[in-house]
This record gives C-alpha cells, structure tokens and sequence, in this order.
C-alpha cells in the first residue's frame, strides 16, 4: 500500500505543471474583470427582502438577550455577595445602610489578629467563631446618623435616669491610636452643664447567645466617684433614650401570663406584698412599671411583633438589658477610692424586697476576694441580679492601661450567664436565680413565674455620662475625660449562630417598622396617654383583665 501511493520527490514528476506564471484552470475565479463584474461592482443594495429581515431578526434578537437573556445568564452564572448578616443584598443592615468607610467591609474587621478569630469559652473549653468586630483602626471615624453601617450616636438627654449631660455625636471618634473614643467635658450645650457620648449598634448589628469581648480604658482615675461609664446590652424592641419604645419593654424578660405582666405586678390590692415588699424609699410599693406591653396574654388579632405559639397564643416579647459593664469607685468623694465595676442583669418582674435567689446553686463567684454580689437588688422600676468587682486600677484614663470584660451567655431553660472583668470570670448566675419552670410560679408570694436568661436579639450599647442617680460626685473630678475602647469583638458557636436584629423566632423588623416614630423620635417620652411627650398610642388588650 505504502508503495502504491507514494509519490516521487521531484514535484515536475507529479505531472502537474508547476512553473510560475503559468496559468491554472481556476484563476478566472480570483482575477476581478473591469468589464464582466462592472454590473455587480457597481450595484446591488441590502435593502431587499432578504436584507430586511436579516436586520429586523438581528435587533429582535439583541431586544430579547437584553431584557430577558441577560438576567437569567447574570442570574445563573454571576457571583453574588452574601448578606454578610445583614437582611439585604451586600450587609445592607435594618437602617439600609451599608459598609463604605475605608478597609471596613464586612462584620468581622479586616484589622482582626488572626488570634482572635476564636474563642475557648469559659464554661467548657468548646471553640466559638468570631462573627463580628471592630477594631476602630480607621481614625476620625464619624457616628452621626447615617455616617457608619454599624454604629450611631444619639443626640439627647438620657432624662431616664436624671443625666446632667446632653449626647452629642460629636463626643464620638476614632483616634490615631486605633480607639473609639467617648469624650465627657463640662459645657453649657442644651442648658445642661456637660456633654457626654452614647453610641449604639440598634436595629444595626444584634446577636442572640455568644460571647461579647471588649478592651476598654475607663475614663478618669480610680480614686474619684462620679463617673458614669457603661457598656450593655438591650433588646432591639426597645432602643435606649427613646421613652416611648421603653415603656412597657424594658426591662422584662418574660413568657408566662400571669400578674406578673399587670400594670404594678398588681390586680385589686393583691397580692398583699406588691404593696408592702418593695422599694422602701417610694412607700414600699414593689414595681411602678405600667405592665409589660407585648406579653403572652395578649389578645388575639391585638398588635404584638409574635411569633405565636401552636396554641396561637403570643410569646412574650420585650427589651432586657444585660451589662457588661457599668464602672464605680467604692468610696472616693475625697480622691481614696477602688474602682469597681457592676456587672448584672436587670429583669422584670420583680421577686418581693427583689430577692433573687442566689444559692451557690443559683449563682457563682469565682473569687470572692474580687467579686461579691451586689447590695443593690433594685427598686421600682428593675430588680438587679448584679455582682461588683475590682477591677485594674490602671486601665484607667491616668495611666493609660487597658483590660478586657465581657458576657458569655446562652439563653433557655438550661442557659447561662457567666460576666468577665479583667479577663477573668468574675460571675455566673443560672435560671433558677431567677425562678425554675417548674413548678408553674417559682414565687408565690407575688404570683410570678420563671424570668427569663435574655432571648431577644440584643444590640450593644457604650456611653459615658454623669448623675447624682448612679451615685455621689466627687469635687476633685477633672474635665474633659474620656472613655477608650480597643476594640468590640462578638463570637458564637458555630453550631448555633445567631445574628441579626430580627430574627425569625424574635421578629422585630415589621413592628418598628409599624411604630418608628417612637423609635426614632426622643422627645416621645411615654407609649400611651394623650399628653404633650406621649406617643398617644393604647397597650394591647390582655386576657387576665380586658375582654377579648
């Protein structure tokens, strides 16, 4: 085979005539003729019938990938960006806002130390995930309304709690040094005599059950009463300075119908000891709160935020507060005091004389030579499950020192809080601290049944004010001072995440949404009533004492 079609390796041998020059049989095919081809040269058009509608299917073919072809190939085949915890596309948070400052793109900050990314949790050792953090690297940061996907400083007077300073956004920063700083100076501005800072993350960034670390300088010198720095949290249905979204939600943590969700805890004078059991400096009433708002009695078709239980009654809703922190100076009217911080759990309904239980069964001091309970238990308007520390006495503004407190919690029957000062655990309290489940009601003397370990979406809360309502002050304090804050970092178990300020189990979006001027509106000191500061809305029927 190979023989039979070989050929010589003389192409002239071929039989082909190879010459240059020579004409072959196809050429007329690539030669243009003047006079043979002038007809076509010079004529033709594209505007026939087979033109037409070459052109009219190409513009109905583009018409069609761009209004339907493309979305679905964009749909189908782009990357698209995770909400990043947030409710929208890109982390758009529930102010649809979103990350724009410089190298702060997501919740976990790019300037986190790569040992930070987990945490071993004081309870068992288990690894929790970072799931946000600031480190306030980038400086001059500003917190005006709409300035930052995270945070906002308020502009108001905290009258809650007989403040004398006025908020203003401009007390908030970020410095050279990597710091959020909160400044409190002694000026006249809004005929009040100081200037103060609170800056919060509400209806922004929220978690429910982890561990919240932050590294704070406090403000001032141990040694001198009069300060009042504090970083907490509160539950999103309530947003802290706004009177009307608090009346009625802060401070309950509460899921059980019964007087404890009455106006006073109280129904006809009973029980006896909501008249005589209480706070001794306003006639030894027991509670002044006007009844918890959103609570498990509430009637149906009533307004409440739900989720409603299989039986389609409402689970109880409202606006705890939990602290990390609030700092005070033992002593130190005359420049000889210790600084100490407060860590505690304000809760509602109250236990008679506010006597949580606090066996060794209850709650937990790791070392009573630093940390015992609090004499404090509350008054009208809070029962206080709290312990008081030492803390270093130099991480404070005069020496420049910083230290770490924090909360790791989980809440639920079987939950906990365990609170950290100076990077140790100071305190834990549990449930029963304040009632067990079963039996029905854990305290009978007031009729009311388990308080609950924080299951609202909680956002975080920094500020620096002052008021005689947190304790004396002191003559030798010095202005300005100021609070400093290294960084704010949130983990979670990885197997039970849970951020976002509206969860579905503990809706809150549609509500505020529904009421946002009480949310967003200072001057609105109360929910209900017809008066100048009221927002002249009505409380939900409830079913112990209304007509369904």
């Amino acid at each position: 085979m190979a023989c039979q079609f070989s050929l010589s390796a003389d192409p002239s041998a071929w039989g082909t005539e190879l010459t240059p020059g020579h004409p072959e049989p196809d050429d007329y095919l690539h030669n243009p003729d003047p006079r043979r081809d002038r007809k076509n040269d010079n004529g033709g058009t594209i505007f026939t019938i087979r033109g037409i509608a070459n052109l009219g299917f190409l513009l109905s073919a583009h018409i069609l990938v761009d209004s339907a072809g493309y979305p679905l190939i964009s749909h189908f085949l782009s990357m698209r960006p995770s909400t990043l915890g947030g409710y929208n596309l890109g982390g758009i948070n529930a102010s649809g806002q979103v990350p724009v400052m410089s190298n702060h793109f997501a919740l976990v900050d790019p300037d986190t130390p790569s040992s930070a990314l987990y945490f071993n949790t004081f309870k068992d050792g288990s690894q929790w995930d970072l799931v946000f953090s600031d480190e306030f690297n980038v400086p001059n940061r500003s917190f005006y309304p709409g300035d930052d996907p995270y945070w906002e400083a308020v502009d108001l007077n905290y009258w809650q709690t007989g403040d004398l300073e006025w908020y203003d956004p401009a007390a908030v920063t970020t410095n050279a040094d990597g710091h959020l700083v909160i400044t409190l100076s002694k000026m006249q501005t809004h005929n009040l005599s100081y200037q103060g800072g609170h800056l919060s993350s509400w209806n922004k960034f929220c978690f429910t059950g982890g561990y919240i670390e932050v590294n704070v300088s406090l403000p001032g010198d141990p040694r001198n009463v009069g300060l009042w720095p504090a970083i907490w949290m509160m539950g999103n249905l309530g947003r802290a300075g706004y009177g009307a979204s608090l009346e009625g939600t802060w401070p309950y943590s509460y899921d059980a119908c019964d007087w404890g969700t009455l106006p006073n805890q109280t129904f006809n004078g009973l029980p006896a000891l909501t008249q005589t059991a209480g706070d001794p400096y306003h006639n030894n009433v027991l509670s002044y709160l006007p009844g918890q708002r959103l609570s498990s009695c509430t009637c149906p078709g009533e307004s409440h935020p739900g989720p409603q239980n299989s039986d389609g009654s409402f689970v109880g809703r409202s606006a705890p507060e939990l602290d990390i922190f609030e700092a005070t100076v033992l002593g130190g009217l005359h420049g000889a005091g210790i600084g100490q911080v407060s860590q505690s759990c304000q809760t509602a309904p109250f236990d008679d004389h506010y006597y949580w239980k606090n066996s060794t069964s209850d709650a937990h001091v790791y070392d009573p030579t630093v940390t015992h309970l609090n004499p404090y238990r509350g008054s009208i308007t809070q029962e206080a499950v709290s312990a008081l520390s030492n803390t270093s006495q130099t991480a404070y503004e005069v020496s420049g020192g910083f230290t770490t407190y924090g909360v790791e919690y989980q809440p639920g029957p079987n939950g906990y809080i365990t609170w950290i000062s100076n990077g140790k655990a100071a305190w834990t309290m549990y449930p029963s601290a304040l009632g067990k489940l079963c039996p029905r009601r854990p305290n009978t003397n007031v009729n009311i049944s388990q308080r609950l370990i924080p299951a609202e979406p909680l956002y975080i809360i920094m500020n620096l004010g002052i008021s005689y309502s947190f304790g004396r002050i002191s003559e030798l304090l010095t202005f300005p001072t100021s609070m400093a804050i290294d960084y704010v970092r949130v983990y979670q178990d990885p197997n039970h995440r849970n951020i976002g300020c509206s969860p579905e189990d503990f809706p809150t979006e549609a509500y505020i949404n529904t009421y946002i001027e009480a949310y967003m509106n200072p001057n609105l000191t109360t929910w209900q009533g017809a008066t100048g500061g009221s927002y002249n809305q009505t409380f939900p029927k409830n079913k112990l004492i209304d007509q369904c």
